[in-house]
């Protein structure tokens, strides 16, 4: 009989996300006693607000929430979601442009699958989230990475692009705030990017899941705002999670063209059907509801950055840049590499987060996880006292 391996190669292949496994380890040292902080989950502090939570309640006791509905979703939260895509994307799309996903990572995954076939390369800025690679691979796609380090604030250029871009090269990924830097694009270089794209003929898929989470008065420029002809070729992916503190109500989207949409849904049709009728009308609420509770968690969120970057700052061979959005702070700390402390001598970020976690029981996800070495990402989405004591805890690790 031939061998056969015991699950696929593809499957076999993917690797598990590094945020979620840092995090678990945190949690796992965490239960047995040792007083480790964590700054490795993208995740919000925050309680969901009370209004979305009361919409939820009574969305259980309602019958028609409990049987099937459109896979797509609820009529109702695609005319919000809708409305939100003007607000903040500045493009006025039909609900029927829209499909509500469970999560912003169902998204992210129907987006390439819809888009590429085998051999297709998507155009992947680094740092990079976790999943993207994996979900492009999954696909059959080859993510192709341009990176753009520290002394560019993180931020890839029209050239760079160029450079990598073949003739195999069909999406570019857009992410703007960026997950891990923080990093936001100018509205001139969302514009000159977009633009490129246009020409060149490529799709793009537009992550916007922190346009919401932006500072110092600046707004995130979304990519069919800049360039209004892109959208026929661009998918939008986005969420409840993280501007209205959602992570487990498990509620994303996209929105795009009608052949695209078109082709999503029937593959959504066969995953996973509709999302819980709970957290769509959940998610009703969160859209159309009040904007104040949202604006409290930014300007906490605006606080800890400040804080963050300031103490960070105060650690020789640190080098730290200001992000503009999002909740993380991506250090470079290719000073702190092949050094001696404490007898060990580092020489990746792999092993210098191995090292913080034991001696300063502090939990930060290396760069590897999100392109090259030499860096760390710290989440700020975590309350102000553990926020400072984690990173005191890094000064005297790394004093002197």
């Amino acid at each position: 009989m031939p061998e056969f391996p015991r699950i696929s190669r593809r499957i076999a292949s993917i690797s598990e996300s590094a945020t979620l496994k840092v995090d678990a380890k945190a949690k796992a040292l965490q239960a047995q006693g040792r007083p480790v902080i964590s700054y490795a989950a993208g995740e919000p502090d925050f309680a969901t607000p009370p209004h979305i939570v009361e919409a939820a309640a009574a969305a259980v006791l309602e019958f028609k929430n409990y049987r099937y509905t459109q896979a797509v979703g609820l009529p109702e939260l695609r005319e919000a979601i809708a409305a939100k895509t003007l607000r903040d994307s500045g493009l006025e799309v039909d609900p029927s442009r829209v499909i509500v996903t469970n999560g912003g990572k169902q998204a992210v995954y129907q987006s390439f699958a819809t888009l590429l076939d085998p051999g297709d390369e998507v155009l992947m800025p680094t740092p990079f989230w976790t999943t993207y690679p994996e979900a492009i691979q999954l696909a059959g796609g080859v993510p192709v990475e341009v990176f753009a380090g520290s002394d560019q604030d993180y931020l890839v250029t029209v050239e760079q692009l160029e450079a990598a871009r073949t003739e195999r090269s069909k999406v570019l990924l857009f992410v703007s705030p960026s997950n891990p830097t923080g990093a936001v694009y100018s509205p001139e270089q969302v514009k000159a990017i977009g633009e490129w794209a246009l020409e060149h003929g490529l799709w793009v898929i537009s992550d916007e899941i922190y346009q919401n989470l932006v500072y110092d008065g600046i707004r995130a420029t979304s990519i069919v705002e800049a360039v209004p002809e892109l959208a026929d070729r661009t998918i939008l992916v986005n969420g409840v999670a993280k501007t209205y503190a959602m992570t487990g109500w498990r509620v994303g989207w996209m929105v795009g063209p009608e052949d695209a949409i078109k082709g999503a849904a029937n593959l959504q049709s066969h995953l996973t059907s509709n999302v819980s009728n709970i957290s769509q009308r959940a998610a009703i609420a969160a859209l159309n509801g009040p904007w104040e509770p949202i604006e409290q968690m930014r300007q906490a969120f605006d606080r800890r950055r400040k804080v963050a970057v300031a103490e960070l700052s105060k650690i020789e061979g640190m080098r730290v840049p200001t992000p503009k959005g999002a909740f993380y702070v991506y250090a470079d700390v290719s000073g702190l590499l092949n050094r001696e402390w404490r007898g060990v001598t580092p020489t990746t970020s792999l092993e210098l987060a191995d090292f913080i976690l034991e001696q300063a029981e502090v939990a930060v996800v290396p760069g590897e996880a999100f392109g090259p070495s030499g860096y760390i990402r710290l989440s700020y989405a975590l309350g102000d006292e553990p926020l400072l004591e984690g990173i005191q805890r890094l000064q005297q690790l790394f004093a002197g």
